[in-house]
């Protein structure tokens, strides 16, 4: 189990410290709710954690491989959608890298759906995959 405290810091933001860690993460309210968008909103972690957790899978199925990963990327984009304000979707568009072949990102692809970002996700939400 891992400790997350997170405290109201005031104006819309708040401050998230990593327990195990200290690392720290502060939040804003996004601009399209009323609030001025200068930092991460907290859908914006979620879109965020999703991109990383699908990198971090990928990148031990190559080491399992022995097969070059560096440079990988995913660009993620959240739709939201109203009544209630949810994230309704997610579109990633994930970059391998250029020696990569069609079968490789086919394979690594599967890491999309196992990850558990992804499997905690209602089915609700739509997950749209593209691959460069």
């Amino acid at each position: 189990m891992t400790t997350i405290h997170c405290t109201y810091t005031g104006d819309g933001t708040t401050e998230l410290i990593h327990g195990p860690t200290g690392e720290k993460i502060q939040t804003d309210l996004p601009a399209d709710n009323g609030g001025k968008g200068r930092k991460f909103s907290p859908t914006d972690l979620l879109a965020s954690a999703f991109a990383s957790c699908v990198l971090t899978i990928m990148g031990k199925m190559a080491a399992a491989r022995q097969e070059t990963f560096e440079g990988a990327a995913i660009s993620i984009d959240k739709v939201m959608a109203a009544n209630p304000r949810r994230v309704g979707e997610f579109i990633l568009t994930v970059s391998f890298p250029p020696h990569f072949t069609n079968e490789q990102k086919e394979f690594y692809k599967s890491a999309i759906h196992a990850c558990p970002v992804h499997q905690t996700l209602s089915p609700g939400v739509k997950v749209t995959i593209h691959i460069k």
